[in-house]
């Protein structure tokens, strides 16, 4: 079956725009939640500032009216002037702490809204790509999903440790990989003639299927994993996507 590289290069950057534009424009809903929660901010502020001047204006009434019986109660005026003077102070401290509490409060339910919105978008941008990404690859050659992959798994085998690559070709049973669907007869050998030339022996194969992975090949050692897949490139897009999105909170609370 002949396959062809640009149909995979062309639908593969297809999977990569729509995920670049997931990541920019699914987090406008996490904005509007910010905006009303500053607004609901603001009027808590109003409130408290309300509260504040009603109650500085209470104190001016009871001052008045002090002042009006200053001709007959002399000697009670400055004990009224000292309490009522202890109350002003007492109201607006009491006033202050009020409205930072607000604030506080309202600051804290605005980060933790952000960081729930920023989580949930994640979850579902992530959820969307994998879907796109499985129905982009159903439209291709069901060969595409495996063949195109071979070389890459070979590659990163290559790359493990002498020890774990030795491990591999030492043991009696046969080498683990897992693969989207069951391997034909061409596939199998193919894989086989990959893992013999980076391990430097023949081996044997074991594949497991699993519709999970989309397209591609795993290899799943006791002690050596090597993952060659959508599924792998969608969960690094996705994990780069959230620290994208929660990097600076992160860190603020690591702080």
């Amino acid at each position: 079956m002949h396959f062809d590289w640009w149909t995979l290069g062309l639908q593969t950057v297809n999977v990569l725009v729509l995920l670049w534009i997931l990541s920019r424009f699914l987090f406008r809903p996490v904005a509007a939640m910010i905006t009303a929660r500053q607004a609901e901010a603001a009027r808590l502020l109003d409130d408290a500032e309300a509260a504040r001047t009603a109650a500085e204006a209470e104190r001016a009434h009871a001052v008045e009216e002090a002042q009006k019986t200053v001709a007959a109660r002399a000697a009670l005026l400055q004990a009224a002037a000292a309490e009522a003077d202890a109350a002003r102070v007492a109201g607006l401290a009491a006033a202050k702490a009020e409205a930072d509490r607000l604030r506080a409060a309202a600051a804290a339910d605005m980060e933790r809204a952000k960081r729930e919105e920023a989580a949930g978008a994640d979850a579902r941008a992530a959820s969307l790509a994998v879907d796109i990404a499985a129905r982009v690859m159903r439209r291709l050659p069901d060969s595409a999903r495996v063949t195109g992959f071979i070389e890459g798994l070979a590659e990163g085998i290559a790359a493990l440790p002498a020890s774990s690559r030795a491990d591999l070709a030492s043991g009696d049973a046969p080498v683990r990989l897992a693969a989207p669907r069951a391997l034909d007869a061409d596939e199998t050998a193919a894989c086989r003639e990959a893992l013999a030339r980076v391990l430097g022996r023949p081996v044997e194969i074991a594949v497991d299927p699993d519709p999970d992975l989309i397209a591609g090949l795993e290899l799943r050692a006791e002690h050596a994993v090597v993952r060659n897949s959508l599924k792998a490139d969608l969960d690094r897009i996705a994990a780069a996507l959230e620290a994208e999105a929660g990097g600076p909170e992160t860190k603020d609370a690591a702080s």
